[in-house]
């Protein structure tokens, strides 16, 4: 790295409730040089309540190209710069990854300081598989685009999670209800951390009607979990396929661990395959 060069910070801003902020983060907020914000407005108010004064600079997905250079030049002169998103952990659904892939090529130090993130928060307690998981983000606004992508994961048999907005969310379960079936598990997360939080799990013909019973269900920011599908026969042939390809050396532990990574399968069908595949081994 360049000598007395300035450290980039990425730092996990709260998605609702402030006293989830780490004080290393508001330490760290105070000291840099600037702050890189989507908007300045809404993070000058997260700032105020913080007590930070730092200097802000817009920062979003329309300018990140065009403001990147100069960012790294204030690395490079020895400048520390905080990278936040509008809440939770920047890079997820937010932009910046091209200024760290930036920053990265010019051999400069990128730090991160953990925190919130939505869709680790609604993993955490939806009850489903999260050892293996599909992060799908929002689906491309308009209807057809959204729907194919929907249908791209019909057959995926890790647990899925999606963001939406409230104006989509109702429009996003019938899609959901069309590809994936009525009775599939899913969990709706809304307003996470937040005064207002819900959190319903039920079948998403089920999550239906909870949606559309009262107006309020649909306010606010939701992470929504969908479960995987179902291991079907084809699936067993390929988790054998698989589990046979594996190097002999590795401990049936670690080809349970490295099958469920890839498959998301069931981590019992996986180790009951894998046993009867060992034992006939020669």
């Amino acid at each position: 790295m360049p000598a007395d060069s300035g450290t980039l910070y990425v730092i996990a801003t709260p998605i609702g409730n402030l006293d989830d902020i780490s004080a290393r983060a508001i330490a760290t907020l105070r000291r840099v040089g600037f702050i890189l914000a989507e908007d300045t407005r809404h993070t000058g108010r997260l700032m105020q309540q913080l007590g930070v004064t730092t200097p802000m600079r817009s920062f979003h997905e329309h300018n990140e190209r065009t403001k990147t250079a100069s960012i790294i030049n204030s690395l490079r002169s020895g400048q520390d710069v905080a990278l936040v998103c509008d809440a939770g952990t920047p890079l997820v659904s937010d932009p910046g990854s091209f200024l760290i892939s930036q920053a990265h090529d010019h051999a400069l130090t990128v730090h991160v300081i953990p925190g919130p993130c939505a869709l680790v928060a609604a993993l955490s307690i939806s009850g489903m598989a999260a050892s293996s998981f599909v992060f799908a983000g929002f689906l491309p606004p308009r209807k057809a685009p959204g729907l194919r992508a929907l249908q791209a994961l019909q057959h995926e048999t890790r647990t899925l999670v999606f963001y939406e907005a409230p104006h989509r969310i109702a429009d996003f379960l019938a899609a959901a209800k069309a590809v994936f079936g009525p009775d599939r598990k899913a969990m709706l997360g809304r307003e996470l951390t937040k005064k207002f939080e819900q959190v319903r799990k039920a079948d998403l013909a089920e999550l239906m009607i909870w949606l559309a019973s009262n107006p309020d269900h649909q306010r606010g920011e939701f992470v929504v979990i969908v479960a995987g599908a179902a291991v079907t026969r084809t699936d067993t042939d390929e988790l054998i396929r698989i589990i046979t390809l594996l190097p002999e050396s590795l401990s049936l532990r670690d080809v349970v661990e490295l099958t469920c990574e890839i498959t998301g399968a069931n981590k019992n069908q996986v180790y009951a395959l894998a046993l009867t595949i060992r034992s006939r081994a020669p």
